[in-house]
């Protein structure tokens, strides 16, 4: 890990901040492994159930950091591929291994790779001062981070190529009118809110809520068939489980359900 990438773990939730607030959060080489590798290590570590992210100071992330563009500049195709397959897609394979709930909490700015690394995630909220761009129209980039594949599955087609053609910066309002967050928060409090529904997902039917992830990101590839029988496996698994008997326990004797991940 790296200074510049806080990592912790609280019962059952762990949270991942971009810590290098004058820079705007504007990740590194570094950075990125360090990243990853937090991911990494919350899918294995069995204790924890969610997984939060959010940044330092008064953005979210910039995207990559500027002085080290140059990797773009008069350097074969390949070569330019290569470094994106080795340094900057590892966080987004990592996300995408993981199993467990990601949610992202956007304190500000979200510009280019770092709008890209916000929509990766399952869930956003937003603060109030939150901004966001896909802004690799204004350096002559193309999203090199997924934002190609995951902003039209947020917003459509049309207006993901808007906003990729253009580059236009929108408020918070607007992210969560047209789909990119799901919430908007006070600034002051919203990392601490998004931190408490993680730890309401962490002390749920934690199997459940895994399966709910991997059915509904499988499903996506399905027509209605298809998705029908994707879920019967699922639901076998779930119904085994020590979390569902105990549910229909506390069903039967009206209490409120304990649940022990399991």
């Amino acid at each position: 890990m790296t200074d510049e990438l806080l990592f912790e773990k609280s019962e059952g939730v762990a949270t991942i901040t971009l810590n290098r607030p004058e820079k705007l959060n504007a990740f590194h080489d570094g950075m990125l492994a360090s990243w990853a590798s937090a991911l990494v290590e919350c899918q294995a570590d069995d204790a924890v159930a969610a997984v939060v992210l959010t940044g330092a100071g008064r953005a979210f992330c910039a995207g990559g950091d500027v002085a080290s563009l140059g990797v773009y500049e008069n350097n074969p195709a390949l070569e330019i591929g290569d470094y994106l397959r080795t340094n900057v897609h590892p966080v987004g394979r990592a996300v995408h291994s993981l199993q467990k709930p990601y949610l992202c909490a956007v304190n500000g700015a979200a510009t280019g790779a770092g709008m890209d690394m916000a929509l990766m995630a399952d869930i956003r909220w937003a603060g109030h001062r939150a901004k966001f761009a896909e802004s690799y129209i204004k350096l002559g980039l193309v999203p090199g981070d997924g934002g190609g594949w995951l902003l039209p599955r947020l917003v459509g087609m049309s207006r993901a190529l808007e906003l990729l053609w253009t580059g236009d910066m929108i408020d918070a309002v607007e992210a969560e009118r047209i789909g990119i967050v799901s919430r908007v928060c006070d600034d002051d409090t919203l990392v601490g809110e998004l931190q408490e529904f993680a730890a309401r997902l962490a002390a749920g039917p934690t199997v459940a809520i895994r399966l709910m992830k991997q059915v509904v990101r499988l499903s996506e590839g399905q027509d209605l068939p298809g998705a029908l029988d994707l879920v019967t496996g699922p639901m076998g698994v779930a119904s085994n489980t020590a979390d569902h008997l105990e549910a229909c326990a506390a069903f039967l004797e009206k209490r409120p359900a304990v649940f022990k991940g399991d």
